[in-house]
């Protein structure tokens, strides 16, 4: 069973940049892969990057690919994802979810656990 706490969402200009956090606590962490996935009023869930257990694997959704950078220490349980020149069309609410038995979580499918989510707004 593995637990998971995003932080770090805010309200933030355009070109901003915000660091998000995911801590996991519970069964060993560092043996997921885990993703960051995003959620719009009104529009499905959809993938933003994923990273494997060891870090050395890293995807990326064509609309952030150069701005955001996904990154992982499990000494510390903590992925990141860190957003920068962000857009009015980045403001969601952004989930990180864990898979075990996947080497990266492209789809929600492939996730086994979830965090509760932090919300991210971009003004203009």
């Amino acid at each position: 069973q593995v637990q998971l706490v995003e932080s770090g969402g805010g309200l933030v200009q355009a070109g901003g940049s915000l660091r998000l956090s995911c801590v996991a606590s519970g069964s060993t962490f560092s043996y997921y892969a885990v993703g960051w996935f995003r959620q719009a009023p009104g529009k499905e869930r959809e993938f933003v990057a994923t990273i494997s257990w060891s870090g050395d694997n890293t995807y990326y959704a064509d609309s952030v690919k150069g701005r955001f950078t996904i990154s992982r220490d499990n000494a510390k349980n903590t992925v990141y994802l860190q957003m920068n020149s962000l857009k009015r069309e980045d403001t969601a609410v952004y989930y990180c979810a864990a898979g075990r038995d996947s080497i990266l979580v492209l789809t929600p499918e492939r996730a086994n656990y979830w965090g509760q989510g932090t919300q991210v707004t971009v003004t203009s």
